[in-house]
């Protein structure tokens, strides 16, 4: 009796295409947003998923000023820091945050979804966020996704 040999196949950072895509965020809600791009920069897409390895795509995100948010989380939702030093604790809202960077309440959305490890921010790396429709990336000729309900990417 001969035993067949059965290989796994894993992507790396070298059979892995680097790939650039687009997202027009305009009118799409925070939190489902986030987690849809969490889940390409995680490469979860990808049919050779390999969660130790950098095998992701870049991302461009664009009209990120124009995001929504639901119920009352534009006065309500408190995003706090603490510097350490007693005094240093700094509590703002939704609507204070996004009047001094737009891109900032996404950027951590998606940083809280990905891996709290050098993956993890090598990752983060790959997120480009624009509070407007312009980009400095043409040149890398972005293909335009969407996400559907259950969070399948469509190119195109």
């Amino acid at each position: 009796m001969s035993l067949a040999l059965q290989r796994t196949a894993t992507a790396t950072p070298a059979t892995a295409p680097d790939r650039w895509l687009l997202v027009d965020a305009r009118g799409q809600v925070l939190g489902r947003l986030a987690v849809n791009l969490a889940r390409v920069l995680r490469g979860k897409h990808r049919p050779a998923y390999t969660p130790h390895a950098l095998c992701t795509d870049h991302l461009v995100v664009v009209n990120a000023a124009d995001i929504v948010v639901t119920g009352s989380k534009r006065r309500g939702k408190l995003y706090d820091r603490y510097s350490g030093y007693p005094g240093g604790r700094t509590v703002r809202t939704y609507e204070q945050v996004v009047a001094r960077d737009a891109t900032w309440p996404l950027r951590e959305a998606v940083r809280g979804m990905l891996q709290h490890n050098t993956l993890g921010h090598q990752e983060l790396l790959r997120l480009r966020i624009y509070a407007g429709a312009t980009h400095p990336h043409r040149a890398q000729q972005p293909q335009p996704i969407t996400f559907g309900d259950l969070g399948e990417v469509r190119l195109g």
